[in-house]
């Protein structure tokens, strides 16, 4: 039973004891390896691909494999594994492939059928639990669609097609959009409303985990809670008995008293930067019952089973890594799909919250659509390619890429790309002709000022316009940046007595500090407000920089029980003399000097001295945004030419090169060689890395430039070729803890320019580059300093992790070094990587790994 995630293996495993007994389940994601000879084996896909390649003997008995989320198959970055397992897979072996978002169910079957005989498909639209559609307008929930005419059985049990829009959401969308409103409903009064209509509990998605994050602690703010006292006593022994092995020092940099707090009450956050203990106490919560909300980015929906009676989608438009994006009606469906329990729920509900520029009708096709094609990210590898070779053989290794599902797609959708090209072209044409006729009617009308006026100019001016838009979004985004710095640096500052103005609304509030939080690297003070609220804050709480007023004695006591002295403090704040501001606005920011030489350009232009310039803007910023989409679909097409084996061959030249393949002919890979070609001592170590980055891990062993390091400094350059940093910023403090590593470290560098030197003359992908963000937080947690030293050092290389976050490229790093230690050329560096790895999986990493 494979599955994409090791969460979702754990959950599968535990479902199966449950069914057939621990001594007839076992479980492998290569954290965990749990009875591995069992008649039922549960793992991640990568396991079994690597078998495969390795020609395991517990393959010997295998009869059937249950892919499950094939849809996976598509991911960019880990699907080409399942395809690869596919078609390693001997042919005798019965393949079950799972999804709930496959619209070309026919065109993936019959590729099945081909390469692995009769195959049958399986389709089914009934959905065990209901799914009603709602939007949430202000304060409304409503219906999206309008009530069927015929009896409510007759479609109860499939999805709705084609029905009617709610005339009362339309109605309540166009006055919200007329009112001038931007946002939607606050997340409070949205978890408030889910209650009073009995739909909770409920997963709510929000596409970021600053956003999850804050939803807690605006709840918590709000002082929500939707537990009995008997659930809440049921959780919190249920939470400190889940973070019994955890250090009480970690346990605070970790916000645990917080977190704790929101789950006694009733609700939580999930997402990948949590600890995965955690995260694993919000799953077994949540799953019980026990959790009433979860704030959940869409990692929650890759299929661990955490079903609620309603899901809520506050937005529809993700993240993707280069831009925000609509969602698809696959990942729609995806989400939505979490909605209604088996055996408990008559009905799920999904519920769409409007903010605006939202359309119902919109949300009503995006619904209803059941178009999810499943399209092939299959491309041959250096590891892939020496494993081929040496299972396969030259001429088999062509067959199998000419039998993969991404050559039986590329060969059927030449036409349809063209297609897609020509419609690109005849809307571009259309739009510029529009936007001539625009220039034209300007040029007749105006006389002078357009004299001379020509579409180029009014195409180069909305450029200017666009590019000016985005340097002020940047901008701002700076400024925003600095402000949470400014308000951070306040926060470590304060001390008891301080009285401050909280940007709080048209009017500040004014507040005491009753506990200073100086020494911490994200500072949480307490503070009294004058209407009494007590509660620590912190720099996120802030959209603009508090104010420091002055300075009032306080009660001796009030540092040690704040709450129980909060009313006393807050009237003696109402009676301080103080400059109270009338309003706090952010600082004047002068901005960046290219968004000023970008508006003085946009400004002296000669369009914009036009009374009818936006009648010439508008559609000029058609043509250029359907421009850049006819670039972007010419640049996705593959060469017609092009095949999959022509890749491989140009890989073999390359490794032929290295010396990781070898021919009778010598290097080159020629039609008189396919016969002879086999890899080296060398390919065979290459064939035991399984990274994204294998042949610069191989080629950094092979010259040796990692021998001598100790397993801290190992553990570090290893990390180079393992993290990524999410964030924009970069940078940060270059400084590396030791000579050796920064001498490792340059060698990295250099092979990997030369690598990719290689790569771009025999045409293919380039390698990723080295990232150093990670190394010196990584060498210092493997040389035994504590959790919140390491996450400052990350920080101080830009890498700003949460502790997740850090757990999790800590596995990565520890799966690398697990394949070194068993490839490696020299002893030293062999053994270097077998202590780095439990030096590295103590404390949270050593329980993350333990609770998956």
């Amino acid at each position: 039973y494979t599955t994409p995630i090791k969460a979702l293996s754990n959950q599968k495993y535990h479902d199966l004891v449950a069914i057939y007994g621990a001594d007839r389940v076992g479980l492998l994601t290569g954290d965990v390896s749990i009875n591995g000879d069992a008649p039922v084996v549960v793992m991640t896909t990568e396991v079994l691909r690597n078998m495969a390649y390795a020609e395991s003997d517990r393959l010997d008995r295998l009869t059937h494999v249950v892919m499950d989320e094939v849809h996976f198959l598509a991911d960019p970055s880990r699907g080409p594994v399942w395809e690869e397992t596919i078609l390693n897979l001997d042919p005798s072996v019965i393949l079950v492939s799972l999804s709930a978002t496959v619209s070309n169910a026919e065109e993936f079957g019959s590729w099945l059928s081909t390469v692995r005989g009769q195959t049958d498909l399986v389709v089914t639209t009934h959905r065990p639990v209901p799914l009603d559609q709602f939007m949430m307008v202000g304060s409304q929930i409503l219906p999206l669609y309008e009530e069927p005419r015929r009896k409510k059985s007759t479609t109860s049990q499939h999805q709705p097609r084609d029905r009617e829009v709610n005339r009362a959401v339309v109605a309540a969308s166009a006055r919200a959009e007329e009112s001038g409103r931007r946002q939607g409903p606050k997340r409070t009064d949205v978890v408030m409303s889910m209650r009073k209509a009995s739909m909770l509990p409920a997963i709510y998605f929000i596409f970021s985990r600053a956003g999850c994050d804050g939803a807690v602690r605006q709840l918590l703010v709000d002082r929500i809670r939707l537990t009995t006292d008997a659930e809440r006593d049921d959780i919190l022994t249920t939470v400190d008995a889940g973070v019994a092995g955890i250090d009480t020092e970690d346990l605070g940099v970790l916000g645990f008293r917080q977190w704790r707090r929101a789950l006694g009450n009733g609700y939580a956050a999930h997402h990948a930067g949590m600890l995965p203990a955690f995260r694993h106490i919000v799953e077994d919560l949540f799953s019980r019952g026990l959790l009433k909300v979860c704030f959940a980015t869409e990692t929650l929906a890759l299929g661990i089973n955490m079903p609620a009676r309603t899901v809520v989608l506050e937005k529809l438009i993700k993240f993707d890594g280069e831009g925000h994006v609509e969602l698809t009606p696959g990942q729609y469906t995806q989400l939505t799909g979490r909605a209604g329990r088996r055996g408990i729920d008559t009905q799920g509900n999904a519920l769409v919250l409007w903010h605006r520029g939202i359309d119902p009708h919109g949300v009503a096709n995006l619904a209803q659509t059941r178009t999810y094609p499943l399209d092939s990210t299959f491309r041959p590898g250096y590891n892939m390619a020496v494993n081929l070779i040496s299972t396969k053989g030259y001429v088999e290794a062509h067959r199998l890429l000419d039998r993969s599902f991404a050559q039986y797609q590329a060969a059927s959708t030449v036409v349809e790309q063209a297609e897609r090209a020509t419609r690109r072209r005849r809307d571009l044409s259309e739009l510029e002709r529009e936007l001539a006729s625009a220039v034209s009617r300007v040029d007749r009308g105006r006389g002078r000022p357009a004299e001379g006026l020509s579409t180029q100019d009014v195409l180069d001016y909305a450029a200017l316009r666009r590019d000016l838009t985005l340097e002020e979004r940047r901008a701002k985004k700076d400024a925003s940046k600095d402000r949470s710095v400014e308000t951070s640096k306040l926060l470590s500052s304060l001390s008891v007595g301080d009285i401050l103005a909280l940007p709080t609304g048209k009017n500040p509030q004014i507040a005491a500090v009753v506990r200073s939080d100086s020494h911490h690297r994200d500072p949480r003070p307490w503070i009294i407000t004058e209407d009494g609220w007590c509660g620590p804050v912190a720099t996120e709480s802030f959209g603009n920089v508090p104010v420091l007023l002055g300075h009032m004695r306080l009660p001796k006591n009030v540092q040690r029980s704040p709450k129980r002295n909060a009313r006393t403090v807050a009237s003696m704040l109402r009676r301080q003399k103080v400059d109270r501001p009338k309003q706090l606005k952010p600082k004047a920011r002068g901005g960046s000097k290219k968004a000023a030489a970008l508006r003085d350009q946009v400004h002296m232009h000669p369009v914009h001295a036009l009374r009818e310039r936006e009648d010439l803007a508008r559609p000029a910023e058609r043509v250029i945004a359907a421009r850049r989409t006819l670039e972007r679909e010419l640049e996705s097409r593959a060469p017609e030419t092009e095949s999959l084996s022509k890749t491989f061959d140009r890989i073999l030249e390359l490794l032929g090169e290295l010396d990781y393949v070898e021919t009778d002919g010598g290097t080159d890979v020629r039609e008189g060689d396919i016969t002879t070609t086999r890899i080296t001592s060398e390919g065979r170590r290459l064939a035991g890395v399984h990274h994204e980055a294998d042949l610069l891990v191989a080629q950094c062993l092979r010259r040796a430039v990692w021998d001598d390091l100790d397993p801290a400094e190992l553990a570090a350059v290893v990390s180079t070729l393992v993290f990524e940093n999410r964030r924009e910023t970069g940078g940060g403090d270059d400084g590396v803890p030791t000579e050796a590593l920064a001498t490792a470290m340059s060698a990295v560098y250099r092979i990997h320019g030369e690598l990719t030197a290689d790569e771009q003359r025999h045409r293919l992908p380039l390698t990723r580059d080295p990232d150093p963000g990670f190394a010196t937080a990584l060498h210092q947690w493997t040389a035994g300093a504590p959790l919140d030293y390491c996450l400052r050092a990350a920080d101080a290389s830009g890498a700003s992790l949460s502790a997740g976050d850090f757990v999790r490229w800590c596995n990565r790093v520890i799966d690398l070094l697990e394949q070194i230690r068993h490839t490696g050329y020299s002893d030293s560096v062999k053994a270097a990587a077998r202590k780095a790895v439990p030096a590295i999986r103590r404390g949270v990493v050593e329980l993350g790994a333990s609770t998956g």
